[in-house]
């Protein structure tokens, strides 16, 4: 993707199922866990590095005796500095304590961060500030070990404002607005509401105040908390939470918005935003790691029992396909046979756009991302080009000379690196002209293969802002004087916000609505604009599953193709002199080549839970006032 784009966070939960001293034997040391768990962190920072958080769960310790531990980092490289920070303590512990080293229990007794129950998590931040504060995994304190709760996730909630407020009706005083602390909180309320019931009723039975502890972890129902807490929430989310006994679960949103895999064997239990996390840290095969069914919780007892409990109804799945588009890492053996369907499937607009002309074209991709879709678009090429190659041979009925027929076969797709991102130049100037200018350059090009007669074909993963695309990528490839560029994005228009963890929360950042403006201005048709703002005031009352997305008729006066071309306008200044055309996938190929991930509501208004026509009508809003706040 050109476009710098934050999104969605990164999990990972590990669960020891075994005392540490089977890992010591087992794997030669204790630190089995952190050591994975590092691990497993790092195969996820595509998916966050504004922050990193650990934190751990010491099991069966004495009271007196610390059994939490978190670290939290902000620093540019957030998952080495948490795990040097890790490491530098326990090298001193075990320095200052040569008596540790052999010994397991002493190891778990006075080191922190080893433990049974593990952590971690990478973020991007898309709600509130990049501080540590705000750095997962969070921890609700309590002298109670069962009323201790750290949660981590992967999520934004489209009703903040609602379960905020709900929180406050219950009595409570939240610290902050945030998603993150609101959902805590209503998982902590109905976590302490659990522990006094079940604290009465062993009293009631007798057992003295000592004996109730043991008792409260085996009673406690972990699934009826979650269903108690998430009945009103609204939004994509992938939570993950460690209660202080060590109890655990990880729970997934009813639409399967936010992706979430595990794995479990009679040693661990694992969980990872990714498929091929797992895998690759556990060594295990494709199919021995499961997705956590939407609506559902992966449970895991302090006993060591593993269970899977529906906590609320599923809806209809509409996992996000922009994970398989762009976030997610192509290692996935599903993943990357999907993004090879994505460049498969623009091929027959490719060419057309190039006339057939595969002789005077040259295709490349950017960023490098792209490459998998290329792949699949040049093996559509190939394809094309032996079809070619047969007809002609056929047609030479034989009589072509060894010099023809070798002409015939020689012709293949031309294939070149086009751009290599240089560094990553900041933009410290604030006057526009010169930080347009440090834009202009964070790209460089390969000089020397492109002819003046050539067309230049570049796919991209997804063309959101456009402006990378304008201010740099564009006038770049100008430089090299093909005939004509053809941008080609994998993904369809990005033509609404996202709510549920993509950092997209304006609708006038987005090109794809830029150029629907423009074409009503051209069209005579502007006064829609204003109809659909009073259409959009007029819901703000109504219930979320009332409201309608109304920012839809804004694109409906016009086909894809005009959108496409008005784009293509748009991205082109006047210095440009080659011919610039922008190819965008149709959504019916994107539910094609991912037929199984089919959440679309960034390129079809289609909101996948009632809170998101709210959230569009509001971004619509926000727009028509001049207001540039979030819309969720």
């Amino acid at each position: 993707m050109s476009d710098a784009l934050k999104h969605e966070c990164g999990i990972a939960l590990i669960r020891l199922r075994k005392p540490l001293e089977f890992y010591k034997e087992k794997y030669g040391s204790a630190f089995y866990g952190v050591n994975k768990m590092y691990l497993m962190m790092e195969k996820q920072h595509n998916r966050g590095q504004d922050g990193a958080g650990f934190a751990s769960i010491k099991m069966d310790t004495l009271p007196g005796e610390r059994y939490i531990s978190r670290v939290r980092s902000i620093a540019q490289q957030p998952i080495q500095d948490i795990f040097a920070q890790i490491n530098d303590r326990i090298n001193k512990e075990l320095a200052d304590h040569p008596e540790y080293q052999d010994s397991v229990e002493l190891q778990k007794k006075h080191i922190p961060y080893i433990g049974e129950l593990l952590l971690g998590h990478v973020r991007y931040g898309t709600f509130g500030k990049n501080s540590v504060e705000s750095v997962h995994p969070f921890l609700r304190q309590n002298n109670w070990m069962h009323r201790n709760l750290i949660l981590a996730g992967n999520f934004n909630m489209t009703n903040v404002k609602e379960l905020f407020q709900s929180l406050v009706d219950l009595g409570q005083h939240p610290k902050e607005y945030t998603d993150t602390i609101t959902i805590m909180e209503k998982i902590g309320h109905f976590l302490d509401d659990a522990v006094s019931k079940i604290y009465k009723e062993l009293k009631n039975e007798g057992y003295g105040k000592h004996e109730c502890s043991p008792l409260i972890a085996e009673r406690l129902k972990i699934a009826k908390i979650l269903r108690r807490a998430a009945k009103n929430w609204d939004g994509g989310y992938a939570m993950a939470g460690l209660i202080g006994h060590g109890d655990a679960f990880v729970l997934r949103d009813p639409a399967g918005i936010r992706p979430v895999y595990y794995y479990t064997d009679d040693e661990i239990v694992v969980v990872a935003s990714e498929r091929p996390v797992i895998q690759t840290v556990f060594n295990v095969e494709f199919d021995d790691v499961k997705e956590l069914t939407p609506g559902h919780a992966l449970i895991s007892k302090k006993s060591g029992a593993v269970s899977i409990k529906k906590i609320l109804e599923p809806l209809e799945r509409k996992s996000c396909s922009f994970e398989r588009i762009y976030f997610s890492r192509g290692s996935d053996a599903e993943i990357y046979q999907e993004r090879k369907m994505l460049g498969r499937l623009l091929m027959p607009k490719v060419l057309k756009a190039i006339d057939n002309d595969t002789e005077n074209s040259v295709f490349s991709y950017i960023p490098n991302t792209a490459e998998t879709s290329f792949y699949g678009m040049i093996e559509t090429v190939e394809e094309h080009l032996n079809e070619k190659k047969t007809k002609a041979i056929l047609n030479g009925n034989g009589k072509l000379s060894a010099d023809e027929v070798t002409s015939i076969l020689k012709e293949r797709p031309r294939i070149e690196k086009i751009a290599i991102k240089d560094v990553k130049l900041r933009t410290f100037i604030t006057e526009d002209s010169s930080r347009d200018d440090l834009v202009a350059h964070v790209y460089d090009v390969t000089y020397g293969v492109i002819k003046p007669t050539d067309n230049l074909v570049i796919i991209d993963d997804s063309i959101v802002r456009g402006t990378t695309l304008k201010k740099s990528i564009i006038k770049m490839m100008d430089r090299l004087h093909p005939k004509k560029i053809v941008i080609v994005s994998s993904a369809p228009q990005i033509r609404f916000p996202d709510c549920y963890g993509i950092d997209m929360a304006n609708l006038e950042t987005l090109v794809a609505f830029n150029a629907a403006l423009a074409l009503l201005k051209e069209n005579g048709k502007y006064d829609l604009v204003e109809e659909v703002y009073h259409r959009c005031k007029a819901q703000e009352t109504l219930a979320d599953k009332d409201v309608k997305n109304f920012v839809n008729e804004i694109y409906d006066q016009f086909t894809t193709e005009e959108i496409s071309a008005k784009i293509s306008e748009l991205l082109t200044d006047e210095s440009v002199k080659a011919e610039v055309e922008i190819i965008f996938q149709p959504v019916s190929n994107l539910h094609k080549a991912i037929p199984d991930h089919l959440g679309d509501w960034y390129f079809t208004g289609n909101y996948p839970t009632a809170g998101g026509n709210r959230v569009v009508n509001r971004a619509f809003i926000n727009f028509y006032e001049g207001n540039k706040e979030r819309a969720y």
